[in-house]
């Protein structure tokens, strides 16, 4: 985000958190009109898309150190929607969701079209395409799933307005039906839990007969794609399973690896 644009979203959203913070406080709301408001209260120009301001701290960019430092321990703040207009800060145990570096990638034979490749125009857009083809859901979960929707855009009762990057559903050996909301994020933007929540709660009110198992799927900066399989408990997203993917040509693959794999899996 250009330093400018940083500053004056900064700027704005610490005083509509400050105005209204109080210690002990672990929910706090307020309406999008606030911001237009404070913004003409410190002389800022908005962009016209006013949405971006918080699009940038839910799914980009780190709350200032004013907010972040009025968490309880082992807290963060997140920004919610609560409805149309009315969104809120909330703490929760776990705000960003990253991959863990130390983790080792499982190699994949690469079956993305070379056409797709070289037509896709953004990194989500890409991700999601990879993803499909190469069939990671399946892989990663153990189930045969097919891609139902991407792009979803929906309401849900007490957000509003929501949009999935792609919803699939998945059949287990058992006949159990599943249903697999997948957020997808390439470049700068970041996995967040927020949404995590909000695509589960879609999916508990629209497919209430069907197993929800959240997806977040992240494109890292050594090629490598991460996948986590995320939870619900006590109103938080929690992640469940973490594992790491590398896309190659088949020739790259040596069998051996698979050996060695059982082998570490097996060891105490």
């Amino acid at each position: 985000m250009p330093t400018k644009r940083r500053n004056r979203y900064v700027a704005i959203i610490e005083k509509i958190f400050l105005a209204r913070w109080s210690p002990g406080a672990t929910e706090i709301t307020f309406v999008r009109p606030d911001i237009e408001d404070v913004a003409t209260e410190l002389g800022i120009a908005l962009p016209r898309n006013i949405g971006d301001l918080l699009y940038s701290f839910r799914f980009r960019a780190e709350l200032p150190p004013a907010i972040v430092e009025t968490a309880e321990q082992g807290m963060e703040w997140v920004i919610e929607m609560q409805g149309r207009a009315l969104y809120a800060f909330r703490q929760v145990p776990l705000n960003r969701i990253r991959p863990n570096e130390n983790y080792s990638a499982i190699k994949i034979p690469d079956a993305t079209p070379e056409v797709i490749r070289q037509y896709t125009q953004t990194d989500e857009q890409a991700l999601l395409a990879v993803v499909r083809y190469n069939r990671l859901i399946d892989i990663f979960l153990g189930l045969t799933t097919f891609s139902l929707q991407n792009h979803l855009r929906t309401t849900v009762d007490g957000r509003g307005q929501i949009e999935i990057d792609e919803l699939y559903v998945g059949i287990d050996r058992e006949g159990r039906h599943y249903v697999i909301p997948v957020q997808a994020k390439g470049g700068s933007d970041q996995l967040s839990v927020v949404q995590a929540k909000q695509d589960a709660e879609c999916c508990a009110q629209k497919y209430p007969s069907l197993v929800c198992l959240p997806i977040a799927v992240q494109f890292m900066t050594d090629d490598r794609i991460a996948m986590f399989l995320l939870k619900i408990e006590d109103d938080s997203i929690l992640v469940r399973e973490e594992r790491h993917y590398l896309l190659v040509p088949g020739a790259d693959i040596d069998p051996l690896d698979w050996g060695r794999s059982r082998i570490l899996d097996a060891a105490p």
